[in-house]
């Protein structure tokens, strides 16, 4: 992914939040990515410089070099497959730039990053028949259901269900990345940078099972503890106490 730009000659830093998706409309296996990405970056002095066009198109092909070069460099494409590739007609790529927010839309950016990460299945599109023991999967429209779509043809739920599992991640695999500056050793440099200097003093270690002095880091112990609590409370055994009998033990 590009995490630096220049315009006329001098290097920004712009920022981006990627967000891997794998599905289509009817749950098919349709790789691609959504992000949401700054229009303009940040100079080396720190000040926002805007970019007021982007060119769909070309950064469609800036992406299919990248992605040859990637897959190259690791081994997985040749060069002899590369050229065939270039000499398609059709890219294989393509950037869709048409979406901007502004930046005091809190609102239309909520949306946007709603849809970025929308799950495979949509509840509202499930069409489900108790009697006939059948379901369906609705056509979407932009807004809502089509009211005048042909109805959906219905699918058998095993199956429904292998498009679903298709598409959930491994463990410890994340679908949200931060590039330029959203990224993480971006952000910690800059908390650094913005930290005040203080000389370090050396303070003798305090035992782990001393009770924090801060009475701030008191409530945060017990708020945290009452998550654990409602998280886990559902499911643990009701608490007893145990009176061991001459042939059993009972609790009461």
């Amino acid at each position: 992914m590009i995490s630096a730009a220049s315009l006329d000659g001098e290097p920004l830093l712009p920022g981006m939040i990627a967000v891997v998706q794998t599905f289509g409309d009817d749950l098919s296996w349709h790789p691609h990515v959504h992000a949401l990405v700054t229009r303009g970056g940040w100079n080396r002095a720190g000040q926002w410089v805007g970019v007021p066009f982007v060119d769909g198109e070309a950064a469609a092909l800036v992406l299919r070099h990248r992605v040859f070069s990637l897959l190259r460099g690791e081994g997985l494409l040749s060069e002899e497959r590369i050229r065939l590739l270039l000499s398609w007609r059709h890219s294989g790529f393509s950037v869709h730039t048409a979406v901007t927010v502004p930046p005091d839309d809190r609102d239309g950016l909520e949306r946007l990053a709603r849809y970025l990460l929308r799950p495979p299945v949509s509840l509202e599109r499930l069409l489900l028949d108790e009697h006939a023991q059948t379901m369906a999967y609705g056509a979407r429209a932009r807004s809502g259901l089509q009211p005048n779509a042909a109805p959906a043809a219905p699918i058998d739920p095993k199956e429904f269900l292998a498009r679903v599992v298709m598409h959930i991640p491994d463990p410890r695999r994340h679908t949200i990345r931060y590039y330029g500056a959203y990224s993480s050793v971006v952000r910690a440099r800059r908390r650094r940078e913005a930290a005040p200097t203080a000389v370090a003093v050396v303070a003798p270690v305090a035992p782990v099972d001393q009770a924090p002095a801060n009475p701030d880091m008191r409530a945060l112990r017990r708020r945290w503890a009452d998550l654990l609590r409602r998280i886990f409370e559902p499911v643990l055994p009701p608490a007893c106490t145990c009176h061991p009998s001459s042939d059993s033990t009972t609790c009461a």
